[in-house]
């Protein structure tokens, strides 16, 4: 698989940026058949950085609610990685504001 099917988008929260600025940890959506080594090796084809650690987690889906004749859409279920960077490297797009 292509490294930008893989790493589909960064996910930027207050909780990611303090992680990135204390623990060198980034959080990215990645595609659900892809595994922990697949992910290592995107995020060092695109940002070229070494990943030390790479932790998954399937996010379950959330069902629509009924409100009355409308009805809520139904998120489907997506996998997120949190990749800690080697000591010294860190990705300048979590960075700032």
């Amino acid at each position: 698989m292509n490294p930008y099917e893989i790493i589909i988008r960064p996910i930027d929260t207050e909780k990611v940026r303090y992680q990135a600025s204390e623990l060198r940890q980034y959080t990215f959506a990645v595609h659900l058949n892809a595994n922990k080594i697949e992910v290592k090796r995107a995020i060092k084809a695109i940002y070229d950085v070494d990943a030390v650690k790479v932790n998954t987690i399937v996010m379950p889906a959330k069902g629509g609610k009924r409100h009355g004749r409308r009805r809520m859409v139904h998120r489907p279920s997506w996998k997120k990685a949190i990749v800690t960077l080697a000591e010294g490297q860190r990705l300048d797009m979590f960075e700032g504001v």
